[in-house]
């Protein structure tokens, strides 16, 4: 099984080096420090899983060495989707599937005009893990789930390979007829948590617990479960529930990635996830008064630190 994995960072980076564990012959598409620190060091995951050392690492910067492949994890940053849709055609083939695992709930639609309406399906990736330094992804906590299906819920036979390939490669998986609802419970979660973890500067196990915050959780998961019922997405009846038991039972020291990035002074996805928020409630009439705020406040770090 050929996988190309593009955006070797936590997410891609985890997943790519178990399943090439597991057996794959796996790329990694990658850039600069990271790429070059992989070229000659191999690729390290450390945390709480234990630790992998992929070596020799396949990595390239250029797509058209490598061909098509059987799949391609798509992890890139949100603002990058086009642009590396276009950078990785040389990947994909007349029966390739592209599975975006990404943040948000817009990448499927947005890569469905540049690759073609059969080669993109939905993918949700559950999992806390950065860049350390370049070759090194760290994890916090054990957890680790990657979720994908058909975009219009039909079971295929490139999905139950996958499947039966990730469940060699030890993480936890679900093959889903329903994963539009999957990106959308993924969506209500982070795009909530990404902003008020990113305006507070905390992490969840600071916040999960104070009875000043909890209000600000529920009050901000409510409006996005309402701009997804106005959407006519099938989100379950203890929706809220599931997000609030995510909370209780999340590593303290965890911290979304958008999180990460602002303190780090880094460009952040605020606008696919708090922004987007904001964006459907309008477009849907649905009022997002926490969203609105979180989103303003966090508006100037947009593009990395202001100076």
């Amino acid at each position: 099984m050929r996988i190309a994995v593009v955006g070797a960072g936590g997410v891609g980076g985890a997943f790519g080096a178990a399943l090439a564990k597991a057996g794959a012959d796996v790329t990694f598409i990658a850039r600069g420090a990271h790429l070059a620190a992989m070229r000659s060091k191999g690729l390290r995951i450390e945390g709480g899983r234990g630790e992998t050392h992929l070596m020799p690492t396949q990595a390239t910067d250029d797509p058209r060495t490598v061909g098509p492949v059987d799949y391609v994890l798509f992890c890139v940053k949100l603002w990058d989707v086009e642009s590396a849709g276009e950078h990785i055609k040389p990947l994909v083939g007349p029966n390739t599937a592209v599975i975006p695992l990404q943040n948000g709930i817009d990448a499927p639609e947005r890569l469905l005009p540049v690759l073609g309406s059969t080669a993109v399906m939905g993918g949700v990736a559950q999992i806390s893990a950065s860049i350390v330094e370049p070759g090194v992804v760290r994890q916090v906590g054990t957890f680790m789930r990657m979720l994908f299906g058909e975009l219009d819920g039909a079971r295929s036979a490139r999905g139950e390979a996958l499947f039966g390939m990730c469940k060699k490669a030890g993480f936890d998986v679900v093959l889903s007829d329903q994963i539009v609802t999957e990106l959308w419970l993924k969506f209500i979660l982070l795009a909530t948590n990404a902003s008020v973890m990113a305006l507070v500067r905390q992490p969840i196990g600071k916040l999960r617990d104070d009875p000043d915050m909890r209000p600000q959780f529920v009050a901000a998961y409510e409006e996005v479960i309402a701009v997804g019922k106005a959407r006519g997405v099938k989100l379950p009846a203890d929706t809220l529930d599931r997000m609030l038991a995510f909370n209780a039972g999340a590593p303290p020291t965890m911290k979304p990635s958008m999180a990460l990035d602002l303190e780090r002074g880094n460009r952040i996805e605020l606008p696919w996830l708090g922004g987007k928020v904001v964006e459907l409630g309008r477009q849907l009439g649905v009022p997002t008064p926490t969203h609105t705020f979180m989103y303003a406040a966090l508006k100037p770090y947009v593009m990395g630190t202001p100076t």
